[in-house]
């Protein structure tokens, strides 16, 4: 029987099909001959106890220059389809929160799970693992998180809900611009941000390891700062080069990979800058098509595995 797999994300129109992970993903389920319902968070509604979204059959194709097509749109329950991909990129903001409740309901299954999608956050989520992190702090206090800056002499801070290095500095225990920094980032001390001691091993790359069903992918996608710049998003500017993981990335993957797997994190992308994981990433993690590429994988049909032996349960 032909299963159902919806899809919430960001307008397909929009998206570059050749890093796009979620593209990559609707690739392998098309090629699965699952069909393939698309909505958007505003399509989700609650209606006599039913979760529902007005969907359009979507097609996929390969093609940089006509990637998509959509027909037959329609109100659909949720509860008919066999699996749905949570892919809305941040803000984590309250709509999103509203998303996840409404997945929640639905009975399907969601992927990422709604709730460990609300709980896990992607900064915060590291302290569940502190064997595998660098001295870290999170918090609003101004004088805390100066007295971490002098302890540890240099620092990155972040919001906790940023992405794609938006917001994040490179500070000091002497850097004049320190105080303004802290300010801006904590709203004056009522907003909590992480601080992270520096790892200079950023000059080798932030290495984004894919993590599906507990099990690491055996190749990453080192993401190198360029010039000056101390962070090595892509979305910063940084470039990606492949590489595979060591001894410490698969022990950090170790460590990680059975917690996901109860909470119902089928597919992660974690962060590892030298021997220390910085982000869990669970809402919209991306590299699949590049490390496809550059290995000749297919990491979507992993998942698909994976979300075909839950559903076989």
């Amino acid at each position: 029987m032909k299963r159902t797999l919806g899809v919430l994300m960001d307008p397909i129109s929009s998206i570059n099909t050749s890093k796009d992970s979620t593209f990559a993903m609707l690739l392998e389920a098309q090629a699965r001959n699952w069909q393939i319902l698309y909505f958007e968070q505003s399509d989700l509604s609650l209606r006599d106890n039913q979760v529902i979204a007005n969907c359009a059959e979507l097609h996929v194709r390969d093609n940089s220059s006509d990637w998509f097509s959509l027909q037959h749109k329609a109100i659909r329950p949720l509860a008919s389809m066999d699996a749905i991909l949570m892919r809305k990129d941040p803000p984590f903001n309250m709509q999103y929160i509203y998303s996840t409740y409404l997945l929640e309901l639905s009975g399907s299954l969601v992927i990422n799970h709604p709730q460990a999608l609300r709980d896990y956050n992607e900064k915060l989520a590291t302290a569940w693992f502190p064997q595998c992190c660098a001295p870290f702090m999170v918090g609003a206090d101004m004088q805390g998180l100066k007295d971490f800056i002098d302890q540890q002499k240099d620092v990155i801070v972040k919001p906790l809900d940023g992405m794609g290095g938006a917001s994040i500095f490179r500070t000091s225990e002497n850097d004049p611009n320190r105080n303004v920094i802290l300010e801006i980032l904590t709203e004056h001390g009522s907003n909590p941000i992480m601080a992270q001691r520096y790892i200079p091993e950023i000059s080798d790359g932030d290495k984004r390891i894919l993590i599906v069903n507990g099990e690491a992918i055996p190749y990453a996608l080192a993401r190198i700062p360029q010039g000056k710049e101390h962070r090595g998003n892509l979305a910063a500017g940084g470039t990606g080069t492949g590489v595979e993981l060591s001894k410490r990335d698969l022990w950090i993957c170790q460590q990680l990979g059975p917690e996901l797997k109860k909470r119902g994190i089928l597919f992660a992308g974690i962060d590892v800058i030298g021997d220390y994981l910085t982000e869990i990433n669970i809402t919209s993690p991306t590299c699949i098509r590049e490390l496809d590429k550059i290995y000749g994988l297919n990491i979507s049909a992993r998942l698909f595995d994976a979300i075909e032996e839950n559903l076989s349960e």
